[in-house]
């Protein structure tokens, strides 16, 4: 079997004080705990240029053997964006009557959730994360390696950006999610992992009054 010889570069990284990395992380995690998932959208347009920058973003994540296994698809179109909604919204109805437990339901309450998304047709655009099972080349099928692990980072990532831009949005998971590959007619090697629309929030928008983790049931320190 063939194999390539590695390339490297050197590594120029940021490096700071002590003063000043104490400070930037305590900022950034002010700015990030102001972060919050939000149902109620504006239809006021974003610049695609914001976008792309975000997903781009997203897509420096870090993923096994740099396969990056992830096709980003962003759904401005209204005719898209319907079919969507109606599509979510199928499925949607029958989790909230029957697929959830009693439990799920109980736990979803505060949100006051229920199967209408309406926000699916009312923010300016959908990212719709697809994971890549395998790559292909020809008829050739090539691994990816842990590609929920891998996505997972990347939608992590394009969820701070989407913070960082001021701008809001929610992870969106209908289930089953097949529609989309229909809908956006992906290939077979892509799988949808998140449905996650994007934009400014609506005027006077309120969301749940909630509390996260203290840092004592979040972080242990084995010293």
């Amino acid at each position: 079997m063939q194999t390539t010889e590695p390339s490297f570069i050197a590594y120029n990284g940021l490096q700071f004080s002590t003063e000043e990395m104490l400070n930037r992380s305590k900022e950034y995690y002010e700015f990030m705990d102001k972060r919050r998932s939000v149902r109620v959208f504006s239809d006021k347009q974003v610049p695609f240029e914001v976008i792309e920058h975000i997903v781009m973003t997203a897509s420096s994540a870090p993923s096994g053997a740099h396969k990056q296994p992830w096709t980003f698809c962003v759904v401005s179109s209204p005719e898209i964006k319907k079919k969507i909604k109606e599509a979510a919204e199928e499925e949607e109805y029958e989790n909230y009557h029957g697929r959830m437990s009693e439990e799920w339901l109980e736990d979803l309450e505060p949100f006051a959730t229920d199967w209408h998304k309406p926000f699916l047709e009312i923010a300016p655009y959908l990212i719709v994360v697809f994971k890549r099972a395998y790559e292909m080349e020809g008829e050739e099928k090539h691994k990816n390696y842990y590609v929920n692990e891998s996505v997972g980072l990347a939608a992590g990532f394009l969820l701070t950006a989407i913070h960082n831009a001021g701008l809001v949005a929610l992870t969106h998971t209908p289930s089953p999610m097949n529609f989309l590959q229909e809908i956006l007619g992906r290939p077979k090697n892509e799988r949808p992992f998140l449905l996650i629309p994007v934009g400014y929030p609506a005027e006077g928008v309120q969301v749940p009054n909630i509390d996260r983790k203290p840092k004592g049931q979040v972080l242990i320190h084995y010293k």
